[in-house]
């Protein structure tokens, strides 16, 4: 075996790296519970369309995407915080975070769940609904105590 074979073969599977980034022990139906979660909190805090994909099997590097449209730049930023404060609290580690000079958009890595506030022109543009048309839908609004749906 040649040394590049050998260190090709030593390479982590995706699944292990981002195992290693979570820095927890979250379950799948963990990370479900959290994304609801989340999406309920944007909501509350006046987040706009608040939409929650399940990727799983269609993305390499996380396994819900959450969107949501911000009326400003400085709810924008004040939402993301509040996630961010959520996720923590429930023992998430954040991989990443960021926002562009204006607040238009903002996004929070938390690696099972990647979080993208944009205001509506900016959600337009990158249309992440349609990038990921594909994925099931998360019906968020469900009661806590039904089992979670799919749209």
């Amino acid at each position: 075996m040649t040394k590049q074979t050998e260190h090709e073969l030593k390479m982590p599977l995706a699944s292990d790296a981002r195992s290693a980034k979570r820095g927890h022990a979250a379950t799948d139906a963990g990370v479900r519970e959290f994304v609801v979660e989340a999406a309920r909190l944007l909501n509350s805090l006046h987040g706009e369309d608040v939409l929650v994909l399940d990727v799983r099997g269609r993305s390499d590097v996380t396994d819900y995407v959450l969107i949501a449209s911000g009326t400003s730049g400085r709810q924008i930023l004040s939402v993301v915080d509040d996630v961010q404060k959520l996720a923590r609290e429930q023992g998430l580690g954040v991989f990443g975070r960021e926002a562009d000079g204006a607040a238009t958009w903002a996004v929070l890595d938390l690696v099972d769940v990647i979080v993208h506030v944009f205001d509506p022109v900016t959600r337009a543009h990158y249309d992440l609904e349609m990038m990921w048309g594909d994925a099931p839908k998360v019906d968020w609004r469900t009661a806590p105590d039904s089992p979670p749906q799919q749209q």
